[in-house]
């Protein structure tokens, strides 16, 4: 196969079953996310590039390496969008969401980053993301982050044994200033042991280097003074505030100081749900508040905490939990050419009552159609040759009970209904 036929590295195609475990997945955590009181919105898959640098941050690993940036033939810098969050924004402000608040949002679809492909990871990949917003308190925070475990919970078929709440809390602008200045003092000792990358953060965004992979980073952050020690009272109470509701909710957690968000505009509490199923890529659903992001996109303070999740890690996770409830098809097996004529219209008639129906027109004798019916796992064979239709009757072979009756078409609809489940 020439490379142009074969899917661009990063992306995959969804068939069949597979697809339609994705859209139920989708369904079951959009049913969640509305008793929790979302609205749905669906933006653009592109935006202008302004939007994800401005939000962003031009020194985060997105902006910098991952980011699909083009220009259009119009000459306007676009990117695929790598993550939600940015885009919701632009559409709060386009379209005067302001009077809606407080106001609630799920979304889903396709994102974009260049990333190298792995065990769930790819270039197009898709997320589910869920936002609060026009509210800052605690109890909106233990409000988000109980819909997110309730989620899992309903994916997980309620057994979450290997998934951890992580959670921290990132402070507000004081607290995060101090520790900067605290976490670079620490540093400094070890610039030049530090990795390529995280000596441009160590200039440009420290905090950024507790969440470097590179083993040698790893082994100096091991030591580092922790944010929680810089955190002012005010964060502190928040803080507090949020890990007691969730205590409230029996929601249990694991703290863990060294966690940060990838991108700049997480203050406060920030949380990720990671498990050990799936070896080195083990968040699958992650979040936080980010209060300061509607100001730094150039529009009014707006408070939010929101989170997003990989669908293609939920599927890895819990695709055996998720049961598709597919229709069972019926065969129509018309025999000669008279009865042919009828079978399409009558196949279009019991469609149209939401049936689902197979017509083998490639098969020609009667025992190659049952085959066909056979092989497609149908539940019933509507048989009908000219003798039948003279009398205004069709045969119903039930394959699962491998028996006959002969109904009257006028009876037919109501007879099929004995198949629907």
């Amino acid at each position: 196969m020439t490379k142009k036929l074969q899917a661009v590295r990063g992306t995959k195609d969804w068939f069949a079953q597979e697809f339609e475990q994705f859209l139920e997945l989708v369904t079951q955590a959009r049913n969640v996310a509305l008793n929790y009181g979302c609205k749905d919105l669906a933006t653009p898959i592109f935006e202008f590039a302004e939007v994800f640098t401005k939000s962003l941050g031009e020194t985060s690993d997105v902006v910098g390496k991952e980011m699909y940036t083009l220009n259009d033939k119009g000459g306007e810098l676009l990117t695929l969008r790598p993550e939600f969050t940015a885009g919701l924004v632009r559409a709060f402000f386009a379209n005067g969401f302001k009077q809606h608040l407080p106001l609630k949002l799920f979304s889903y679809g396709p994102v974009f980053r260049y990333e190298r492909p792995q065990r769930g990871r790819f270039r197009q990949f898709h997320q589910l993301n869920v936002e609060f917003l026009g509210i800052n308190d605690a109890f909106v925070d233990a409000e988000l982050i109980s819909c997110a475990y309730d989620i899992l919970l309903k994916l997980s078929k309620n057994n979450l044994e290997h998934v951890t709440l992580e959670i921290n809390s990132l402070g507000n602008s004081i607290s995060r200033a101090s520790y900067r200045k605290t976490l670079v003092e620490y540093l400094k000792d070890f610039t030049n042991d530090l990795s390529e990358d995280s000596q441009k953060r160590l200039i440009q965004n420290p905090l950024r280097i507790l969440d470097s992979k590179d083993e040698g980073d790893r082994k100096i952050i091991v030591n580092a003074p922790i944010l929680a020690d810089s955190l002012d009272q005010e964060s502190q109470g928040y803080f507090a505030r949020v890990l007691a509701l969730l205590d409230n909710l029996e929601i249990g957690y694991k703290v863990n100081d060294k966690l940060v968000r990838g991108l700049d505009y997480y203050d406060h509490t920030i949380f990720e749900f990671t498990t050990t199923q799936l070896g080195a890529q083990g968040t699958i659903l992650a979040g936080g508040r980010y209060n300061g992001l509607y100001q730094m996109m150039g529009g009014d303070d707006v408070p939010a905490i929101g989170f997003a999740a990989g669908i293609e890690r939920l599927l890895e996770l819990f695709s055996s939990n998720i049961n598709i409830k597919s229709k069972k098809p019926i065969v129509i097996a018309a025999i000669g050419d008279e009865a042919k004529q009828l079978e399409i219209k009558l196949a279009k008639v019991l469609r149209e009552q939401d049936f689902y129906i197979e017509v083998p027109y490639n098969k020609k004798d009667i025992a190659k159609k049952l085959q066909f019916a056979n092989k497609i796992n149908a539940v019933a064979a509507i048989i009908f040759g000219k003798d039948e239709l003279e009398k205004n009757q069709v045969k119903v072979k039930n394959l699962l009970a491998s028996t006959e009756e002969v109904v009257n078409i006028s009876q037919l609809i109501d007879y099929l209904a004995n198949f629907r489940n």
